[in-house]
């Protein structure tokens, strides 16, 4: 008897060890599982145009880094990427120097490569830049200057209305500037190639992720994911994403995202609206080319412009007035939150008292076509209300970044977390930020990779 319950007992001890090394199996598996699929050496967060470029780059340069693009819309770049003019811009505006026209002029030619790379569709239109007065002569002979100084491929400076008339035969002016490298593209189709290249690359892409919350955990000898993957991501919807590092360029809400990890409150972000008209369909041969006002360096807007866009339409605009929500591209579109915020922030008070009687006016432009047409009748005095499309509206939404002074932040704003070492935010990224989205994401990608020690 004795020996049937040694028997016995041995096998329980047999079957214990068998059931425990089943559990720890499975454990394992699951653990393993949850790290392939949530854990991540570098997150960015935001699906736009330099978000995505920045994944894509910096899986380009390390290409054993697992990386996830966190986006909270249904797909990428919906909303400043997919609402801009689709301009290819050559880099003439910029001041010599700066890393915004060093950018744009090396970001153009690498979007150019790009798209014959990915034969995605674009067309170099070209662009006039026109003064109609003596004052506006002598800004555009500095800007020719400026356009020289940053190597601006191609441009020539047109001397009179016969030079003018043979590139854009319905235009008028004293002067121009002519930019024959400027272009134009569809840059949701880019944003979206972006995304397959990161794809394809490794990474993964979650939509419908709209970030609310980032928690750094401290190292914990007992839980491997604290280890190493100590920041956690939170969603809206009650996803949750692991990571070592975090890369976040939030466009239109970058300073509430950093502000999730303390960042700072300054550069805020002001929407504007721009609102374009549409020309009829039967109109739209009424020019082929770019046509922009010269700027004017005591306003902090361009002004109204001919932009052709790829499906054959042409665009006139826009004004710009102050959006009541981040993403609000109707006057409709209100969040009573958001508009007291900036309706209260010092810097937009010292902003709309500075430039009073202009914002008057565009707020003018935008209730009214008449006004946006005499704007326009200044380069192409041919065109009437009749050629105007008044079924169409388009606009889009401008995240200008302002300091409390309410000076308008020109250049780009990176901010790193220097508490934890792991969080990088980009906090301003200014037009043409499309036009030099791989050029950006180079300057970001090797910043990161220097900060982060990747």
């Amino acid at each position: 008897m004795s020996t049937l319950n040694y028997l016995f007992a041995s096998s329980l001890i047999h079957y214990d060890k068998f059931f425990l090394e089943l559990n720890r199996f499975f454990r394992l598996r699951l653990a393993h599982s949850y790290v392939n699929e949530h854990c991540f050496d570098v997150v960015v967060v935001g699906g736009g145009i330099v978000g995505s470029a920045t994944a894509r780059q910096l899986l380009l340069n390390r290409p054993g880094l697992r990386m996830a693009i966190l986006e909270k819309e249904n797909e990428l770049g919906m909303h400043q990427t997919g609402h801009n003019s689709g301009v290819i811009h050559a880099g003439i505006y910029y001041k010599p120097g700066s890393l915004k026209a060093k950018l744009c002029v090396e970001g153009s030619q690498m979007a150019y490569k790009y798209c014959d790379d990915k034969k995605i569709p674009y067309k170099r239109v070209g662009k006039l830049i026109v003064a109609c007065n003596a004052l506006e002569v002598e800004r555009l002979n500095e800007l020719y200057d400026r356009s020289l100084k940053n190597q601006v491929q191609g441009v020539k400076l047109l001397q009179s209305i016969e030079q003018i008339q043979a590139i854009e035969p319905k235009c008028v002016g004293l002067a121009a500037i002519w930019s024959p490298n400027t272009g134009i593209v569809d840059w949701g189709q880019v944003n979206r190639s972006y995304g397959k290249d990161f794809e394809q690359k490794g990474g993964k892409i979650f939509n419908q992720f709209q970030v609310i919350k980032f928690e750094l955990k401290t190292k914990s000898s007992d839980n491997d994911s604290d280890n190493n993957y100590p920041i956690i991501i939170s969603s809206k919807n009650g996803q949750q994403i692991r990571s070592k590092y975090v890369i976040t360029a939030a466009g239109l809400y970058a300073d509430k995202v950093a502000q999730l990890t303390n960042g700072k409150k300054i550069p805020k972000i002001v929407p504007f609206r721009g609102e374009y008209l549409v020309l009829r369909k039967e109109s739209s041969d009424m020019v082929k080319t770019n046509i922009y006002p010269v700027p004017d360096p005591r306003f902090p807007f361009l002004g109204v412009h001919f932009t052709p866009r790829m499906d054959g339409s042409i665009w006139v605009g826009p004004n710009a007035v102050l959006a009541f929500k981040r993403e609000g591209y109707r006057y409709r579109d209100f969040n009573l939150m958001e508009f007291i915020e900036t309706a209260t922030f010092p810097g937009f008070l010292r902003l709309s008292f500075r430039y009073f009687f202009a914002g008057i006016d565009e707020m003018y432009r935008s209730l009214s076509v008449n006004a946006q047409l005499k704007k326009l009748q200044r380069f192409v005095p041919s065109i009437t209300k009749d050629d105007i499309d008044l079924t169409k509206h388009v606009a889009g939404v401008r995240a200008q970044a302002l300091d409390e002074n309410g000076n308008l932040v020109d250049d780009f704003v990176f901010e790193f977390d220097a508490n934890s070492g792991r969080v990088m935010h980009v906090r301003n990224a200014p037009s043409p930020a499309a036009t030099s989205s791989l050029a950006i994401a180079r300057v970001i990608a090797e910043r990161a990779e220097q900060e982060f020690k990747l």
